[in-house]
């Protein structure tokens, strides 16, 4: 290679391919295209790689690399020649590279340190390979492995491709093809999942904790820090650092972190914005394996905050470590064989089965008074202040399979990546219920220091991310509160059927109002009358439950004058613990699970079957009604996505391609292409004739048959139901002039009108299609009848992409103007099949191609017998880069490129 070609090969370096990654056993690590500055660095790698691994990978003994070899392994064009490293650090840990042998083929190749072996190196990069190599037009990899490298052999028969294997010269050829499978997919997901729940394990269980800038003086956070955490009697050991003291709080105090003569496992940081670095070193040198970091001055406070935040972020993952925080509250875990309050509240939670995220350390202060006030009880919290690395979706990883867990709250005022979130989240749900507070959703903010994209889509289309994903979103902290309480300590109801069951027929009257309005349906009430003893509302309950209409029951009692209840609590917690049916409670007007109503656990905490009440009826019966809605999800199919044989995605990525306009905005296609593209994913445009004149016009429908319309397409036209802008029934030269003067009086003159020759199309309900690539969400997906009314009332439905039939159908129902396509008022039918099939092919189309920036189909036309769409416009752009982790396991970025810092 000339030092021009490396020059050339320098300035095309692919910066996009940069990762974070977590390995298997939750460490991070720096994955990236090799550069000539590797050239020492590989030398030293290649050292420290014992002489069988070495024989594996060159099938002979190979004992140093020569300068040629290092050139050779160092000097690549990021085209036909790839390779990536791994570093922990300074160090480079795994090698992995593929070399182009011609027609549309690549050799692939890995080496990985001898120590670093069983921690998904392999895998990692041979993800990240495939992606490149399908950038650079490469389909199939090509791999020689001796026979006894079975790790290696095991890396490639694990990765989720279908593999040929031929044996030849005592050398086993693999041979498979690289394109992202649902299968294959499926895999790098589920290592994810997995190496991402470790990470966040080693939070939670650490066995020993440094707090980094300790002090002796009662008012900081360092020595809050250590109170909390030797007062709640941590299992594991506490150290305090700081240089300039001998002891804190009775503890011995060391310099720095390596000075500590044992392990540590979590480091809590405390110390100003500007020394965080240097402990980040300390830390990283002595083998740490999480970081807390408690201090502020980050994002929080300016570009400098930024900048510093970046450097932070960057400098952790690459020694191998994760990050809660900046300006964070701290990590709680509540088990016994734990107790771990890393963080500033002196309130420990108590034991119990909800978890909790947040992000605000002020906000997650107030979450952890109101738990206790109610007696919720949490397994386990994180507050993750700035929320530069550990995110809410890392959190969702690890409670999936935490046995502890069994309710999820997340109170998020920001989602760094909502398609993975909501990935995640439609997993997770399917076990365990999860309720999340959204703020800022009317003025759409974000606070200052989050890291997000900034996003084109309605709020609306944040509601339908949660509701695809199952997720039980609420307006407020209280009503999460209320609905956490009901899941973590009653079974879930099997329909909306509520019964209520009272001593107050003025309150038994409330919950029945309230629970109708919230789409319940209430059974007679079972009124005792205000002297109803113990006796009374245990016969009345025990109907209730037996009674096989009942999938629910509220429970009133307000008690007499001169009386404590004690006896009727007893009757409701005892039934409440027997009974297969949610009980709620409006008891004394207590909020949370007082005392008298609890099922202690092991533990003595509030456990399964212990009613929850709320301090008014309407409380009750919207957290119940939440409760439905989710069960009925959770209860529910979760649908096919369809896989269509007569997609051309090849063809479709030639075609954006080709078409594909100089300028971050792209273009848009013309309508020939847009007909060809549609055509491509099975979706038949109907052929439309521009008409600027009446000649134009009259050719046009002799082009087509005749039998045509005649429309105005301009969108100031097609808005107004006031004007009529389609002439219907031309059949010759003759109608088409009428046709053309008739309308041209009443619009105005021709060039305003965008007019347009199509065929006459069966009659239908018109509706809208949209498809856009939102820079926070990707491809995004809307729905609606077509029309201004639809557009002013927002009556549109939204989905990301892939989409199930479950979703598509979901998609038309949910509209409030749906009934027009059941046959309203006696109009036609539609074809909700082809319907249903429409939306999911344009899914399909929107998922694959995010150079797609725009997509509207604008009519199409719901018959009874298809769907026609008569008009399509389509721009095509450079992707954003939000799509990066769809076929390769990475990181978020911290706040830096393609990031916008909104608040």
């Amino acid at each position: 290679m000339t030092e021009q070609t490396v020059v050339s090969a320098q300035e095309r370096y692919p910066e996009h391919w940069e990762a974070d990654v977590v390995l298997r056993d939750g460490g991070a690590a720096h994955l990236r295209p090799i550069t000539p500055d590797d050239a020492d660095e590989l030398v030293r790698f290649y050292a420290r790689v014992s002489e069988q691994s070495k024989y594996y990978r060159f099938f002979a003994p190979y004992p140093t690399l020569s300068a040629r070899d290092v050139k050779r392994f160092t000097e690549i064009d990021y085209h036909e020649r790839v390779a990536f490293v791994v570093t922990i650090g300074a160090d480079i840990i795994a090698v992995g590279r593929y070399d182009a042998v011609g027609d549309h083929q690549a050799e692939v190749a890995f080496l990985v340190e001898d120590d670093q072996q069983g921690r998904g190196l392999g895998q990692l990069l041979l993800e990240h390979l495939a992606q490149a190599g399908r950038e650079m037009g490469i389909r199939r990899f090509v791999a020689d492995v001796l026979p006894e490298n079975v790790r290696m052999i095991q890396v490639f028969r694990d990765q989720g491709y279908s593999v040929e294997r031929s044996v030849e010269d005592g050398v086993m050829r693999l041979v498979f093809p690289i394109d992202p499978t649902e299968t294959a997919i499926g895999v790098m997901q589920a290592r994810e999942h997995r190496a991402e729940a470790a990470s966040i394990e080693r939070f939670f269980n650490a066995r020993s904790v440094a707090i980094v800038g300790a002090s002796r003086r009662q008012d900081t956070i360092g020595q809050t820090m250590i109170r909390n955490l030797v007062l709640g009697d941590f299992a594991g050991a506490v150290y305090a650092v700081n240089a300039q003291a001998e002891a804190v709080s009775g503890l011995p105090a060391y310099k720095t972190v390596q000075d500590i003569p044992n392990d540590v496992d979590l480091a809590i940081i405390a110390v100003p914005a500007e020394s965080v670095p240097e402990v980040v070193l300390d830390c990283a040198a002595k083998g740490v394996h999480g970081l807390v970091v408690i201090s502020s001055g980050f994002a929080e406070i300016g570009e400098e905050g930024r900048r510093r935040q970046r450097r932070l972020v960057g400098l952790a993952r690459s020694y191998g470590l994760r990050l809660v925080g900046p300006n964070c509250l701290g990590v709680i875990n509540t088990s016994s064989a734990v107790r771990l309050n890393a963080s500033l509240s002196t309130i420990t939670p108590p034991r119990g089965r909800v978890g909790f995220f947040c992000q605000s350390g002020a906000l997650g202060l107030a979450i952890l008074e109101n738990v206790d006030r109610r007696g919720l009880g949490l397994s386990t919290f994180v507050s993750a202040g700035n929320r530069a690395d550990v995110s809410g979706n890392d959190l969702l990883q690890y409670w999936e399979e935490d046995d502890a867990t069994e309710v999820v709250l997340l109170y998020l005022e920001s989602i760094g990546n909502p398609r993975k979130f909501s990935r995640i989240a439609r997993r997770v749900g399917r076990k365990k219920p999860i309720v999340a507070v959204k703020s800022g959703r009317s003025t759409q903010g974000v606070p200052v220091g989050h890291a997000v994209r900034a996003t084109t889509a309605p709020q609306a289309a944040v509601d339908a991310m949660f509701r695809q994903a199952g997720v039980i979103q609420v307006d407020t902290l209280d009503e999460m509160f209320d609905v956490a309480q009901l899941l973590a300590h009653q079974p879930l109801p099997r329909g909306p059927r509520v019964s209520v069951v009272g001593n107050s027929d003025a309150l038994a009257l409330l919950v029945a109002d309230a629970a109708t309005s919230f789409g319940l349906k209430v059974a007679d009430p079972i009124a005792l009358g205000a002297d109803a003893g113990a006796d009374d509302f245990e016969h009345a309950l025990d109907e209730a439950i037996d009674n096989p209409e009942v999938d629910a029951i509220v429970a009133v009692y307000i008690p007499p004058v001169n009386t404590s209840g004690e006896e009727v609590a007893n009757v409701l917690a005892a039934v409440g613990e027997q009974s297969d049916k949610p009980i709620v409670s409006t008891f004394l007007g207590t909020e949370g699970v007082p005392e008298l109503l609890r099922v202690p656990d092991v533990e003595g905490a509030a456990g399964r079957g212990s009613v929850p009440s709320y301090s008014g009826p309407e409380s009750a019966v919207r957290a119940l009604a939440r409760v439905v809605t989710y069960a009925a999800w959770s209860g529910q199919e979760q649908g096919e996505i369809a896989h269509y044989e007569d997609i051309d995605r090849d063809g479709a990525h030639a075609l954006v391609s080709g078409a594909m306009q100089p300028g971050p905005d792209g273009g848009w296609l013309s309508d020939d292409q847009v007909q060809e593209l549609l055509a491509l994913y099975g979706i038949d445009l109907w052929a439309s004739l521009p008409a600027p004149t009446l000649e134009a016009a009259v050719a046009a429908g002799e082009e087509l048959g005749w039998n045509v319309v005649l429309k105005a397409t301009a969108d100031s036209l097609r808005a107004r139901p006031d004007l009529a802008h389609v002439w219907r029934n031309i059949f010759d030269a003759d109608d088409m002039a009428e046709a053309w003067e008739a309308l041209t009086s009443l619009i105005g003159p021709p060039e305003r009108s965008a007019f347009v020759v199509q065929k006459v199309a069966p009659p239908g309900v018109p509706v809208s299609i949209r498809a856009a690539e939102d820079p926070l969400f990707g491809p995004l997906l809307s729905f609606s009848l077509a029309g201004a009314a639809s557009d002013l009332l927002e009556d549109r439905s939204y989905r990301i992409p892939p989409l199930s039939d479950v979703d598509a159908a979901a998609m038309i129902r949910e509209l409030k103007s749906a009934p027009l396509l059941f046959g309203y008022r006696g109009g036609p039918l539609a074809d909700l099949a082809a319907l249903e099939d429409l939306l999911q092919r344009l899914a399909a189309l929107k998922d694959d191609l995010p150079e797609v920036a725009e997509l509207h189909m604008e009519p199409v036309l719901a018959g009874e017998d298809g769907c026609r769409v008569l008009k399509a416009r389509l721009r095509v752009a450079p992707p954003a880069d939000n799509r990066r982790d769809w076929y390769v396991r990475r990181l978020s970025s911290p706040v830096g490129l393609g990031d916008t810092l909104r608040g």
